[in-house]
């Protein structure tokens, strides 16, 4: 019998309304079954007054960010970006800073809603260092998962996604992801908590579709919990409608897709139920 797992995830949760819209509308109408919020996002308030109230059996993270809008910790924005991340997170100061904001924003989203899971804005908690302090508080806060992402190789029948100035960088990040993810396991069973065996959504980063969550998943045969990351946004504006947030909204409406991936043995779960 297969034990085959998939998580349908919305990242940016919380950071403006159409991520907000994309969500609810994902969950009511579609098959999201899972979203990661920003506790430091325009949006977040009417996030988690208006719509997490209205999606009752969906499981929400929480999208640490410490790469763009204003930190909680001293008010300021941040303007760090993910090579200089790296190279602060050898500072015990710094990481001292991190920790502190990391704290402020769990406890934030915490105050109106359970989560089952932490990841973060741009993958920053990957950086080992700062995977550690993730670990520490989902250990401290009763946060059972924590996001890894180690992805697997697939290449999908499409030859536009792969001619292109995004696709390059986006295969050294999958190199750079997957070797963390290796030293990321270690520190999940030093905490005795839980994670994704799988990733979808950095080798296609900004290309995702229907073609690129369904070739993934094809990739992988044996019995795991997988997760697709998409950054959904569903625009008051129809003729923002056409960008690539919009197109990974309508990948939750996909009801064929839907039925592909039940096809391939896989069970549509969240993290609180994986």
């Amino acid at each position: 019998m297969s034990n085959k797992k998939f998580i349908l995830n919305a990242d940016d949760f919380g950071m403006s309304n159409a991520f907000n819209r994309a969500v609810l509308e994902g969950y009511n109408h579609g098959f999201l079954t899972s979203a990661s919020i920003c506790a430091n996002g325009e949006a977040f308030s009417a996030a988690v007054n208006e719509i997490i109230p209205e999606c009752p059996k969906l499981g929400i993270g929480i999208h640490l960010n410490i790469i763009e809008g204003i930190s909680l910790f001293n008010n300021e924005k941040f303007n760090a970006g993910y090579l200089k991340l790296i190279y602060l997170s050898n500072s015990s100061i710094f990481m001292g800073q991190v920790e502190k904001e990391f704290r402020l924003q769990i406890e934030r989203v915490l105050k109106y809603t359970k989560a089952d899971h932490l990841d973060s804005h741009v993958h920053v908690h990957a950086i080992p260092n700062i995977f550690e302090i993730t670990c520490k508080l989902a250990k401290e806060y009763g946060i059972l998962q924590v996001r890894t992402q180690f992805e697997k190789f697939y290449l999908i029948p499409d030859v536009l996604k792969h001619i292109n100035l995004a696709y390059p960088p986006n295969i050294l990040k999958v190199g750079l992801l997957n070797s963390y993810t290796l030293q990321n396991r270690k520190i999940i069973k030093k905490y005795g908590l839980k994670t994704n065996d799988y990733l979808i959504g950095v080798g296609y980063t900004g290309m995702m579709d229907d073609k690129t969550v369904y070739h993934g998943l094809s990739a992988i045969k044996d019995d795991s919990i997988v997760e697709a990351l998409i950054h959904p946004c569903f625009y008051a504006d129809t003729k923002k409608n056409k960008d690539n947030h919009y197109k990974e909204y309508l990948i939750t409406q996909n009801m064929d897709l839907k039925d592909k991936i039940q096809r391939l043995d896989f069970e549509i779960v969240n993290y609180k139920n994986s």
